[in-house]
C-alpha cells in the first residue's frame, strides 16, 4: 500500500441509539451526503444475517450437546430484553438504525462491512471477565429480584452456607448441634419440601406459577419450621433415615440457613449505609441519548456495576471495531461507520492514535485469559474422589467399607442429575439416562451427564432452526407475563434442549461436590475421625507402592 493511498482514506463515525427515529435520519443523511466508498456497521455476520430476514448458522447437535451455544441464547435475550423495551417506549424497531445504515448503502450501491466482534464471543468473554463479586450480585439479582448489596448478600450466604455446612455436621455436637437438633432439623426439611411439594401440584388450578411459587415458599418454611423442627411432627419419618442421612441433611439445612440470614443481614446493613446501592436514573429525553454527557453518565454507570464486563462490553469491542476501521482507512476508502452512541468516543480515540490500540490477538478468543476455576474444580474433585477409592482399595478398609462409599457416590450423582433432568422438563427415560452414567462422567473431565440425556432427548424431540426464530418471537412480547413466557419458550425444543443439558450438568457437579464435603467427612467418622482415614490411606499407598515396586521388579 502506497503512502499516498493511506492519505486518501479517512473515517466518519456517526454514534446512534439503537432505537431512535432521529438516529434513523441521521444515518440517512449522512450516508447520502458523504457518499462514502464503505459503509461499516456495528453488526456481525450472525446478525446482520437475522437483522435481513436470514436464518442463523446451522445448529449443530454436539454444540448443543457440550453447552456451546448457551452463550448465544444469554446474547439473544439480553439484546432482545433492553432494546425490545426501548423500541416499545419510543415506537421504533430495535436495530432500526444499523438497518437503515445496510438498505441506504444498498441502495446508493456503497459497500457494507460488517465491523463487530461476534456476539457469542463477547457474552462468553462478559462472563469470563466479570468478577466473582460482580457475578454475586447479578445472580443474587436473578435469584431474589434484588441486583444490589442485598442480592450479593443472600446469594454469597447461600454459596457459603453450603460450604460451612459439612463443619456442622462434624464439629456441631461441641457447640449444641446435635443428633438431636440435626433430626428436628432434618424433619423440618421433609415437611417443608411436602407442603411445598403439595401446594406447587394441587394449586395450579387456582394460583398463577408466580403466586404458587410463592405459597409454596412461605407455607412449607412455616410449616417445616414450626412443626419439623419446633414440634417434631416429622420424627418418625426422620427415624427411618438413620444417622448418617439426618447428618447429611440436617447439616446442609442448618448450614443454608444460616448463610442466608448471616449474608442477608450484612447485606441489609450495607444496603442501609448505602453500599452497593444503584442510583434512579433520571428520566431524559429520546434527543439527548446520544449527547456525549448523558452516553458517558450511562456508560459509568454500567462500568461501576461490573468493571470487567464493562471491558469486554465496551472496551473491547471499541478496540476491536477501530482495528477494522483503521484497516479500511489504510487501504485509502472513504468510510462513514455508524456505531451506538457508547462507541464513538472510545472508537475516535483510537482512531486519532492507532498506536494505542491493543493488539488484535489479546481482542479475540473465548477464554477471556482468565484461569478456567470451574475445570480447575471440576478435576480437582475428580482426582481426589478417584484417589480416595483407589487408596482405600488397596487398604485393610473392607469391601463392606467401598460399597457403601460406591453406593452413595453413585445416588448421589443420579438423584441429582436425574432430578435437575427432570425439573428442567427431561423426560423420565432421558433423565435415568443421565442419572445412570453421572457417577462416572463426574470423575472424567472430559465427558459430562448431559450429553447423554441430551442425546435421548434428541431422539424424541428434534431441535430446528426455526427454533431461534420462535424464541426472539417470544422474547419480543414484553407484555407476556414472565411465567407464562418461561412456560413458552419450554415449549420451544431447542430452549428446552439447552435447559436440559445445563440442569443434568449442573446436578453431577453439585452432587460431586456435596459427597467431597458432606459424606467423604461422615463416612470418616464411621472410619476412627480424621486420624483412621489417615492411617488408612497412608496403608493403601504403602501397600500400592509394593505392588508396583514387585511389579517393575
Amino acid at each position: 500500500m502506497s503512502q499516498e493511498a493511506a492519505e486518501k482514506g479517512r473515517v466518519r463515525v456517526v454514534g446512534t441509539a439503537h432505537v431512535s427515529e432521529e438516529s434513523v435520519r441521521e444515518v440517512e443523511e449522512t450516508i447520502k451526503a458523504e457518499r462514502p466508498d464503505v459503509v461499516a456497521v456495528e453488526l456481525d455476520e450472525g446478525r446482520y444475517r437475522q437483522m435481513k430476514g436470514g436464518e442463523p448458522d446451522d445448529i449443530e447437535p454436539g454444540d448443543l450437546l457440550r453447552g456451546n451455544t448457551v452463550f448465544q441464547f444469554i446474547a439473544y435475550w439480553m439484546l432482545s430484553y433492553v432494546q425490545a423495551r426501548l423500541g416499545e417506549e419510543f415506537d421504533v424497531t430495535p436495530g432500526a438504525d444499523m438497518l437503515s445504515a445496510v438498505d441506504t448503502a444498498e441502495e446508493h450501491g456503497i459497500d457494507v462491512a460488517l465491523v463487530d466482534r461476534d456476539i457469542n464471543e463477547t457474552m462468553q468473554r462478559f462472563w469470563s471477565q466479570m468478577g466473582i463479586v460482580e457475578k454475586l450480585r447479578m445472580v443474587g439479582g436473578l435469584a431474589f429480584g434484588i441486583g444490589d448489596s442485598r442480592g450479593v448478600g443472600l446469594a454469597a450466604g447461600v454459596v457459603l452456607g453450603v460450604i460451612f455446612g459439612p463443619l456442622v455436621a462434624i464439629f456441631g455436637g461441641s457447640v449444641g448441634i446435635g443428633l438431636p437438633l440435626l433430626s428436628r432439623v432434618t424433619g423440618g426439611v421433609i415437611l417443608a419440601v411436602g407442603v411445598a411439594a403439595a401446594i406447587w401440584t394441587f394449586g395450579a388450578s387456582l394460583l398463577s406459577a408466580e403466586d404458587r411459587l410463592v405459597a409454596a415458599l412461605a407455607a412449607g418454611v412455616a410449616i417445616g419450621g414450626i412443626g419439623g423442627v419446633g414440634f417434631g411432627l416429622a420424627a418418625p419419618a426422620v427415624d427411618l433415615l438413620g444417622s448418617f442421612v439426618v447428618r447429611v441433611v440436617g447439616s446442609m439445612a442448618v448450614g443454608i440457613v444460616g448463610g442466608v440470614l448471616v449474608g442477608g443481614v450484612l447485606g441489609q446493613f450495607a444496603s442501609t449505609f448505602g453500599y452497593g446501592e444503584v442510583e434512579d436514573v433520571e428520566e431524559f429525553d429520546m434527543s439527548e441519548m446520544t449527547d456525549t454527557d448523558v452516553v458517558s453518565a450511562m456508560m459509568e454507570e454500567f462500568r461501576q456495576f461490573s468493571p470487567g464486563g464493562a471491558a469486554a462490553l465496551i472496551d473491547e469491542r471499541d478496540a476491536f471495531i477501530a482495528h477494522k476501521l483503521v484497516a479500511l482507512r489504510q487501504s485509502g476508502a472513504n468510510v462513514v461507520a455508524v456505531v451506538g452512541a457508547g462507541h464513538r468516543e472510545g472508537i475516535e480515540r483510537y482512531l486519532e492514535h492507532p498506536e494505542e490500540l491493543p493488539p488484535m490477538s489479546s481482542l479475540t478468543g473465548t477464554d477471556g485469559g482468565g484461569v478456567p476455576w470451574a475445570k480447575v474444580v471440576g478435576t480437582g474433585i475428580s482426582l481426589v474422589v478417584v484417589g480416595f477409592f483407589a487408596l482405600l482399595a488397596l487398604s485393610s478398609a473392607g469391601n463392606d467399607t467401598l460399597l457403601r462409599l460406591f453406593g452413595a457416590w453413585f445416588l448421589v450423582n443420579g438423584l441429582f442429575a436425574a432430578g435437575l433432568a427432570k425439573a428442567a422438563g427431561a423426560r423420565w427415560s432421558s433423565s435415568l439416562v443421565g442419572g445412570a452414567v453421572a457417577w462416572m462422567t463426574s470423575i472424567n473431565p472430559f465427558l459430562a451427564p448431559g450429553w447423554f440425556t441430551g442425546y435421548i432427548e434428541l431422539q424424541h424431540d428434534p431441535v430446528n432452526i426455526s427454533d431461534i426464530g420462535t424464541l426472539n418471537e417470544l422474547l419480543a412480547d414484553e407484555e407476556k407475563p414472565i411465567p407464562d413466557l418461561m412456560n413458552e419458550m419450554f415449549a420451544v425444543p431447542l430452549f428446552r434442549l439447552i435447559v436440559v443439558v445445563a440442569a443434568t450438568n449442573i446436578g453431577s457437579i453439585v452432587a460431586s461436590a456435596l459427597f467431597v464435603a458432606y459424606l467423604l467427612p461422615l463416612f470418616a467418622l464411621d472410619l476412627g475421625g480424621a486420624a483412621g482415614v489417615t492411617q488408612l490411606l497412608f496403608e493403601g499407598a504403602k501397600n500400592g507402592w509394593e505392588i508396583l515396586w514387585n511389579a517393575i521388579g
